[in-house]
C-alpha cells in the first residue's frame, strides 16, 4: 500500500435549526458512511451541528449547553478518523463560529472563521465576532482546556488547516497563511445558499485554492431547505494541486450525502517543493500548530474521473437549477414544516401554473432519486398518502389546485387551468366566487349611496381587488380542510411595482417564485413545454398557458385587459428594476440605459415607463414587507426581511423625477 495517499471526504447533510436529534442522526450517518468508504479526513458543513440559520437563538445559552452536549455525544463516532464539525463556542464574552476538528474520538481543537459572511441574507456580524488571524487561546468545553483561534493541526504528520465558508471567498485567504506552514489538507465547511450559476464559482475558487497553496481542498456545503428562505444546493467538491478529482450531487433529496478521493501526498509536497515562489516558513511555529499523534488511514492508490449529472453540462443549466432548487426547497419546506401538501389557487395564468407544477415536480425529483418507498417514508407523518402505489398518486393526494372564476373568468384560462392540473396529475377543484363578488359590492355601493363603475378610475381598480380578494377566504378554507400549504403566487416583477392584491393573489404562507422574474418564468415555461428537466420531459399542456398574453382578468373581458397594458412590458419591467434596485442607479441614469437597451420604443414613452416604475416601487414597500416567505435564487431578490431593505415611507424620488423630465423635455 502506498503511505502517502489518503481519502479524503466531504458530506453535505440536510439539517434543520435546533433539531439535535435530526441532525445528530444526519453527522452519525455521514461519518459510519466515511469510515465504510475508508475516509480518514471527513469534512462536514459550517455550524452543522445546531443549524447555520438559527439566528437570534444563536445567543441562548441553552443553545450553546445543548451543541457542546451534543457534540461531545458525537465523539465515539468518529473513533479511526479524523471529522471536522462545525460548531458556536463562546470565548471571553464573543461567540465565534468555528470549526472543530476530531480525531479518533478526541478533540484536538477549534478554528474561528476570520471572514464573517454580512451581505444579502447573510447576517452573521449580528450574531459571531469574526477570529482575528494570528490569534491563538485556550478554551474551556466540558470541563477540558483546548486550543482555539487560528490555528491549524498536525495529524501523524499530515497537516490540516480550514478556511471557513466566506474565508475563501475573500482576497487575502487565510489559506495563503496555511500553505507557508506547509499544510497538505485544506477543509472548507460552508453554508453557501444557492443561486443562480454559483457552482461555478465555487469550483473556481477550490480549484485555484488547491493550485496557489499546493494543497488537497475538500468543500462540504449544506443541502436542502434548511430554515424556510435559503436553499443549498450541496456540491460537495475535492480538488488536489490544481486538479478536480471529485463532484457531488446537487439538489439531493437525500438526507446525507458523501463524496470522496483519495489524494497523493508525496505528489502535493513535490510540486510544492518544485515552486519556485513557494517560501516556506523554517522553524517551530508551535502557538499556530496543534499536534496529534493520530495517524490518518493510508489507502490504495485510485485516479477515478470526477463524476457530474448530464444536465450541469447542458445548455439549459439555469433552467435546470431553478427547477430542482424550488422543487427542493418546496419539498423540505412541506415536511419540516409538517403540512400535509399544497393547495393553488390556479388562474390558467403562467405563475400559479408554474407554481402547480414545481409542486408536483418535488415529488417527481424525489421518487426518481430516491424511490418511491423513501419519499413516503419522509412524508410518513401524512396518513392520506398511506398505500399510495406511484409518484402521480403521490401528486394527486398532495397538490390541490383551485379555479376560482368570477363573470370576467374566460373558458380560455379555465380550460388552461383544468389541462396543467391534470398534466401533472393534481387535483382539480373549480369556485364559482361571481355571487360573493356581487354581493360585497352590492353592500358597498348601498352603503355609500351610489352604484360602483368601471369607468370611475377609483372604482376600477376596487372593482378588480374585490375578486382578488374575495378569493382568498375559500382558498384558504381549502388550505385548512386539508392541512396543507397554501402557496401564493406572485413573482418578483409584480412585487416590484405591487401589481398584486394584498390578501387577494399574495394569500399563503410561503411564496415560492417571489424571487424570480415574470420575464424568465415565461420563458422557463417554454422550456418546460417543449423539454423540461432530465428525467422528467415536457408538459405539453403549457401550450394553453404560453399562447396567452398575460392578463390579471379582473376587468370586463372587453376590456381586453393585461399586464403589459397596465403597467409596461415585462421585459423592459425588468430590465428597469435591474438598473433601479440592484444597480442603485436615479431615474435620470435608468433612463438613459433604457434609451440606449430599447431604442424601438420612444423617448416619451420610455419617460412614462421609468416614473411608473419609481412610483409604483415606493408606493408599494409596505407590500413587500407582508409577502409571505420567498426563496432566494440570484443577486436581484427583493424581500425586504433577507436582501433588499428600503424604507416604507420615503420621498418617492420626486427631486429626481424632475431632473428626469426637465432632461427629456430639454435633450433632443
Amino acid at each position: 500500500m502506498n503511505l502517502s495517499m489518503i481519502r479524503v471526504g466531504a458530506a453535505v447533510v440536510n439539517q434543520t435549526p435546533l433539531d439535535w436529534d435530526n441532525n445528530l442522526a444526519n453527522l452519525v450517518a455521514a461519518i459510519r458512511a466515511a469510515r465504510d468508504e475508508g475516509v480518514g479526513v471527513l469534512c462536514l458543513p459550517e455550524l452543522c451541528l445546531t443549524g447555520y440559520g438559527c439566528e437570534d437563538a444563536f445567543h441562548s445559552p441553552g443553545l450553546q449547553r445543548t451543541a457542546i452536549e451534543v457534540l461531545q455525544s458525537l465523539l465515539p463516532e468518529t473513533k479511526g478518523l479524523a471529522v471536522s464539525v462545525g460548531i458556536p463556542i463562546l470565548h471571553a464574552g464573543g461567540l465565534f463560529n468555528t470549526a472543530c476538528l476530531i480525531a479518533d474520538g478526541e478533540i484536538l481543537g477549534f478554528v474561528g472563521k476570520q471572514n464573517l459572511a454580512g451581505e444579502g441574507l447573510h447576517y452573521e456580524p449580528r450574531w459571531f465576532k469574526a477570529w482575528p488571524a494570528d490569534r491563538q487561546v485556550q478554551v474551556d468545553v466540558a470541563g477540558r482546556s483546548y486550543p482555539l483561534g487560528d490555528i491549524f493541526f498536525d495529524c501523524g504528520g499530515v497537516k490540516i488547516g480550514f478556511e471557513i465558508c466566506e474565508d475563501a471567498w475573500v482576497a487575502h485567504r487565510p489559506g495563503a497563511d496555511l500553505a507557508v506552514h506547509g499544510v497538505d489538507i485544506i477543509l472548507n465547511p460552508s453554508a453557501s445558499h444557492f443561486a443562480f450559476g454559483k457552482q461555478s464559482v465555487r469550483q473556481r475558487f477550490v480549484l485555484e485554492g488547491s493550485r496557489a497553496f499546493h494543497v488537497a481542498y475538500v468543500y462540504a456545503n449544506l443541502l436542502g431547505n434548511e430554515a424556510g428562505r435559503a436553499i443549498y444546493d450541496g456540491g460537495a467538491l475535492i480538488a488536489a494541486g490544481g486538479e478536480l478529482l471529485a463532484t457531488g450531487p446537487r439538489f439531493s433529496f437525500a438526507d446525507m450525502q458523501l463524496t470522496t478521493a483519495a489524494i497523493d501526498l508525496d505528489s502535493l509536497r513535490m510540486g510544492r517543493a518544485r515552486t519556485g515562489s513557494y517560501r516556506p516558513e523554517i522553524g517551530e511555529h508551535t502557538a499556530a500548530a496543534v499536534r496529534s499523534t493520530f495517524v490518518l488511514p493510508r489507502v490504495k492508490p485510485e485516479f477515478p474521473l470526477p463524476q457530474q449529472a448530464a444536465w450541469e453540462h447542458g445548455g439549459n443549466v439555469k433552467e435546470e437549477e431553478f427547477a430542482r432548487a424550488i422543487s427542493l426547497g418546496l419539498f423540505d419546506y412541506l415536511r419540516k414544516s409538517r403540512s400535509h401538501g399544497w393547495v393553488v389557487s390556479i388562474s390558467g395564468g403562467a405563475d400559479s401554473a408554474a407554481v402547480a407544477l414545481l409542486s408536483a415536480m418535488a415529488v417527481q425529483l424525489g421518487v426518481i432519486e430516491l424511490g418511491l418507498d423513501a419519499i413516503l417514508n419522509k412524508l410518513a407523518y401524512i396518513l392520506e398518502l398511506a398505500g399510495a402505489k406511484s409518484e402521480r398518486e403521490m401528486v394527486r393526494r398532495l397538490v390541490s389546485c383551485a379555479y376560482q372564476g368570477t363573470r370576467n373568468s374566460s373558458d380560455t384560462t379555465r380550460s388552461a387551468a383544468r389541462g396543467v392540473a391534470e398534466g401533472i396529475g393534481a387535483e382539480f377543484l373549480e369556485f364559482d366566487v361571481d355571487e360573493q363578488v356581487q354581493n360585497y359590492i352590492t353592500m358597498v355601493s348601498n352603503a355609500i349611496g351610489r352604484p360602483l363603475k368601471w369607468e370611475n378610475p377609483i372604482d376600477d381598480l376596487a372593482l378588480q381587488n374585490i375578486q382578488a380578494r374575495t378569493r382568498g377566504p375559500s382558498v384558504w378554507l381549502l388550505a385548512n380542510l386539508r392541512r396543507a400549504l397554501l402557496l401564493a403566487t406572485s413573482n418578483r416583477s409584480e412585487a416590484a411595482v405591487g401589481y398584486a392584491t394584498m390578501d387577494g393573489d399574495t394569500c399563503g404562507g410561503l411564496s415560492p417564485i417571489a424571487g424570480i422574474d415574470k420575464a424568465y418564468l415565461r420563458q422557463w415555461l417554454v422550456w418546460m413545454e417543449h423539454q423540461g428537466p432530465a428525467g422528467i420531459g415536457p408538459l405539453a399542456a403549457l401550450a394553453a398557458i404560453n399562447v396567452q398574453a398575460p392578463t390579471a382578468e379582473l376587468r370586463p373581458q372587453e376590456s381586453g385587459q393585461t399586464d403589459e397594458a397596465d403597467l409596461m412590458p415585462y421585459v423592459l419591467l425588468d430590465a428597469v428594476e435591474r438598473a433601479a434596485i440592484r444597480d442603485k442607479k436615479t431615474p435620470l441614469e435608468v433612463f438613459q440605459r433604457m434609451e440606449v437597451r430599447f431604442p424601438q420604443y420612444t423617448r416619451q414613452q420610455l419617460l412614462v415607463w421609468v416614473e411608473r416604475f419609481f412610483r409604483l416601487w415606493c408606493r408599494n414597500q409596505w407590500k413587500r414587507e407582508r409577502y409571505a416567505p420567498s426563496f432566494h435564487l440570484d443577486d436581484e431578490n427583493l424581500d425586504p426581511k433577507t436582501w433588499c431593505r428600503f424604507p416604507i415611507l420615503s420621498g418617492g424620488y420626486e427631486r429626481e423625477l424632475r431632473e428626469l423630465r426637465a432632461y427629456v423635455t430639454q435633450s433632443p
